[in-house]
């Protein structure tokens, strides 16, 4: 369960936090009671969170009011995809932006983590850092240890780069990468990520991981992956960007 903490005075930084210059950006589904906690516990550690609502119908979005979460409503929804370049260009307007991280809303995000991952991007000086998840334990699904396997060695296969966690929503961008990603990604639903790292590759940006947690909840269904449709979108966006790009 996440703990929210309280939110810094205005031009106060919290103890631990990442950097004022962090722009946190959230896609948001009808993710119900856990987008709170996910946005307040963000919220204690940058001065910016941006809560990008893909046309949900719970009305959870609408009752957030912590200080420094910004919601940006989407008429409809269209797809993670979508949400992460919408919320990306909103990130790209604030001055001075150091980085942008996106998290997932559904609470498989620690947000105690976004130091770490902001402290792997400074110290490796990358354009694109991916949370890597640990998979071993007995609560992770068979089905995500099998998917992340399976699409790893595919991408290593077609990108001869060894990723170890090529599917985790846990990113830190920089601002160069993020205006690339605007221009050059399609959005769509959940292989928009993958056409990221395709871009990240391909175009020479620097690429790194970093460990992150991650909570499974049995029954969330908050979580709107559809394991057989999205997974093979996500393999046909890879071809389709690697062929385009030869």
């Amino acid at each position: 369960m996440l703990v929210s903490m309280d939110r810094p005075t205005e031009n106060e930084t919290p103890s631990g936090a990442a950097s004022p210059a962090i722009t946190v950006v959230i896609p948001c589904f009808d993710a119900g009671h856990r987008i709170r906690p996910v946005a307040e516990g963000a919220a204690a550690l940058v001065a910016r969170v941006l809560v990008v609502d893909d046309g949900s119908t719970d009305g959870a979005v609408a009752a957030l009011s912590t200080p420094g979460v910004e919601v940006l409503r989407l008429p409809h929804n269209r797809g993670k995809g979508h949400a992460i370049i919408e919320g990306l260009k909103r990130a790209l307007a604030q001055p001075n932006l150091e980085a942008a991280c996106l998290m997932d809303a559904d609470g498989q995000h620690d947000p105690a983590d976004i130091p770490g991952l902001v402290e792997a991007f400074r110290r490796e000086r990358a354009d694109l850092v991916i949370g890597q998840r640990v998979f071993g334990g007995a609560a992770v699904p068979w089905r995500s240890r099998f998917g992340n396997q399976v699409t790893a060695r595919v991408t290593r296969l077609l990108l001869g780069r060894n990723l170890p966690d090529t599917q985790c929503g846990f990113r830190v961008l920089s601002p160069r990468f993020a205006r690339a990603v605007v221009d050059r990604v399609a959005g769509g639903r959940y292989e928009t990520e993958m056409e990221m790292i395709v871009l990240a590759v391909r175009g020479g940006f620097t690429l790194a991981h970093a460990p992150v947690r991650t909570v499974y909840e049995p029954g969330n269904s908050s979580s709107h992956f559809r394991k057989v449709r999205d997974s093979v979108r996500i393999y046909l966006r890879l071809a389709r960007a690697l062929l385009g790009r030869r």
